[in-house]
């Protein structure tokens, strides 16, 4: 803290700052300004790739815990949180230009795998995860993961040197190994055990850009109905009875719009990424019912690539419909010349932080498409494309009551 308080007075940051311009031409609000119905940003947008070159090199100004520790220390009072463990850690990252990112750092090596023992919800939180999570998604065309890229943060100056936050400066010390490291400050299960340390301060990290305020672009927060059981033994409707679709249909929004075929897409998205915490879904209130799913949140995807988990492929299984745009994508992802993994390798080729994925994770992407299109083809041969195969905008017809057929 001492050397914190030194810092900030040869700075003079403890005298109040002055007013600072909004430029129009800064990468974050082009990237605020461009976000459509249509998804977050428009395909090949100009002002997505200046974001990741300005997340990836520009200097931070600050740093803080997100709203969901701040809430469980009382510092906010935030509606809907998520709860920070000792192995759940994540800051705020602040830049020029009112530039703000999330920045959740390396735990877990790339080559390692999550535990066959391991329950979804105490898994770790992989910051490779979200970065691949962003390319997949721009392939795919569904341009709902907020920019993401990898960058190496040195802690001391790019975090505790700039932090206000009393709270987040006590939790950094010195390793044994000399290197500088700091965990999260929670009500439970946070100890130096827990800890992310530099290499002696450099530390890998994935930043994901901020979206609007929620005062200028209200989001609404909608648990899933296919959600897990986040106990040891409980299981939810979904999993035991295969016409559970038929429950959803009738239900408001899902019974009049597209809103079902969007989760469908999210179902084959976390699919591919092996992501089973898909607990809440998010949308911009302003589009309507309508309106792109948020893809948020996916660093527990690629956690292991020796297992295909089904059962989140239970929205498409069970409903037995999907898009027409997103069934073509798949298709032309599953030809030799446009093989997933070969698209996925050179996009992830442009992050800072490439390799981003180990071969293994990109040609289980392989197995895994083969997979989502085998399950669109027994729903065709069931119900015939007509009905499984839905014009986009389009509210899917509903299949005949022998659905059931089609296992989870």
């Amino acid at each position: 803290s001492r050397r914190h308080k030194l810092y900030r007075e040869e700075l003079n940051l403890t005298s109040p700052a002055a007013p600072l311009p909004l430029r129009l031409e800064a990468s974050w609000l082009q990237f605020h300004l461009g976000i459509s119905r249509d998804g977050l940003y428009p395909r090949s947008s100009p002002a997505v790739t200046r974001l990741l070159r300005d997340m990836q090199r520009f200097p931070t100004i600050s740093a803080d815990y997100s709203q969901d520790e701040k809430a469980l220390l009382g510092a906010c009072d935030c509606s809907q949180i998520v709860k920070p463990s000792g192995v759940h850690l994540k800051l705020v990252l602040r830049f020029q230009d009112f530039g703000k990112a999330m920045f959740k750092p390396m735990r877990q090596k790339r080559e390692e795998e999550t535990p066959e023992d391991f329950f979804y919800f105490v898994d770790f939180q992989r910051h490779n995860a979200e970065i691949a999570a962003f390319h997949l998604d721009r392939i795919l065309d569904f341009r709902r993961v907020p920019p993401t890229v990898g960058r190496l943060i040195n802690v001391t100056k790019e975090i505790l040197e700039v932090t206000k936050n009393e709270v987040l400066q006590s939790v950094f010390f010195v390793s044994p190994a000399s290197n500088v490291c700091f965990f999260a400050k929670c009500p439970y299960m946070c100890k130096t055990e827990y800890a992310v340390c530099g290499n002696p301060h450099l530390l890998e990290g994935s930043l994901s850009a901020f979206l609007p305020s929620l005062n200028l672009a209200p989001r609404l927060s909608i648990p899933n109905p296919w959600i897990r059981s986040y106990s040891f033994d409980g299981k939810e409707e979904w999993e035991v009875n295969p016409l559970y679709c038929n429950t959803v249909r009738e239900i408001y929004p899902y019974s009049t719009s597209n809103r079902l075929l969007n989760i469908v897409d999210m179902a084959i998205f976390d699919f591919l990424t092996g992501n089973m915490d898909r607990h809440h879904y998010e949308i911009f209130t302003k589009f309507g019912d309508d309106g792109f799913l948020l893809h948020l949140d996916n660093a527990r995807g690629f956690g292991r690539h020796s297992h295909d988990e089904i059962s989140i492929l239970a929205p498409l299984s069970q409903c037995c419909v999907i898009k027409r745009t997103t069934f073509l994508r798949l298709q032309l992802l599953a030809e030799p010349e446009y093989r997933l993994s070969d698209v996925m390798r050179e996009s992830l080729l442009q992050d800072p932080l490439a390799p981003v994925l180990t071969e293994p994770h990109l040609l289980a992407l392989d197995r895994r498409l083969q997979l989502v299109l085998e399950a669109v083809g027994k729903c065709i041969d069931t119900f015939g494309e007509a009905t499984v195969v839905a014009n986009d905008g389009a509210r899917p017809q509903s299949p005949a009551p022998d659905r059931a057929k089609l296992g989870t």
